[in-house]
């Protein structure tokens, strides 16, 4: 049974793995509509802190 273990981990893993490349995927999209909402967090972070 222990291949049966190794197994689900390594689905487990994969599964994982996968999430992280299609939210890196989605991240992508427009790079200067990217900039600009990143930009803004920021400054609503640094107005929050002041």
């Amino acid at each position: 049974m222990a291949r049966g273990n190794q197994r689900d981990l390594a689905r487990a893993k994969n599964q994982k793995k996968q999430q992280e490349l299609a939210k890196a995927l989605k991240r992508e999209g427009d790079p200067k509509k990217r900039m600009e909402s990143d930009a803004d967090k920021m400054r609503q972070k640094q107005a929050l802190g002041m």
